[in-house]
């Protein structure tokens, strides 16, 4: 044991070199202990990073493959608007050409209608070779209307329809359905499914609502343009 003496002040000097040692000892022991986890911290963030730079190209992939999809959609629908552009054009070009003839055609039949009965009959050759000279135009120019797509309406006795008829007057009639057309002042006109001008018709009023339709023999007429 140390005491007081010389002896006992040399041992007390060496527990405490030895405590020093000691404390030295934990203290070096420290930092490799606190150093452990920095040194796989670099691995750690490295993966992590990994990780987030896969995400960001996976959500670029997917980006990208939608902006495709999109894009090949928007041809598709671009393509399909030209060509239905391209068969209109093609179809109904002519309508505003059309409806001028229409007007020449509605002269000639004023001038048809404006003979008298009783004169294409006589024995005036001149006048009745001038009556058959302008019926043969009139038809010469409606069969060239029609090998372009225009077509006559002649909806006497057809039940009435908005989109290709319009209604100049009603006439009592208790014989024929409701809304039958029973007379037709002037003719319509269509361009393929599209009207060109509607038919200006008389109809019938009082007779039962409904007109039965024809099984089998849908109306071309009743077609719109989509």
């Amino acid at each position: 044991m140390c005491g007081s003496t010389p002896q006992e002040n040399n041992c007390n000097e060496q527990d405490n070199h030895m405590m020093s040692d000691e404390s030295q000892g934990r203290e070096q022991d420290k930092p490799e202990e606190a150093a452990a986890p920095q040194s796989a911290n670099p691995a750690e963030a490295s993966q992590s990073a990994e990780a987030d730079s896969i995400e960001v190209l996976v959500a670029e992939i997917e980006d990208l493959r939608d902006q495709r999809l999109r894009m090949a959609a928007e041809m598709e629908n671009l393509r399909r608007r030209t060509a239905r552009d391209v068969r209109d054009a093609k179809v109904y070009a002519i309508s505003g050409f059309a409806r001028d003839m229409l007007q020449v055609s509605d002269n000639l039949q004023r001038a048809l209608a404006a003979v008298p009965e009783q004169q294409e009959g006589a024995a005036d050759n001149g006048l009745r070779s001038l009556v058959e000279g302008v019926e043969l135009t009139e038809r010469a120019m409606l069969a060239s209307l029609e090998r372009h797509g225009v077509r006559k309406l002649d909806p006497k006795g057809q039940k009435f329809d908005p989109n290709f008829h319009q209604a100049m007057f009603e006439v009592p009639n208790t014989e024929v359905p409701n809304n039958t057309v029973i007379e037709v002042v002037q003719p319509g006109y269509v361009i393929a499914d599209r009207m060109l001008r509607p038919a200006m018709v008389g109809v019938a009023k009082g007779g039962p609502k409904d007109m039965a339709p024809e099984p089998g023999a849908p109306n071309p007429q009743a077609e719109k343009d989509a």
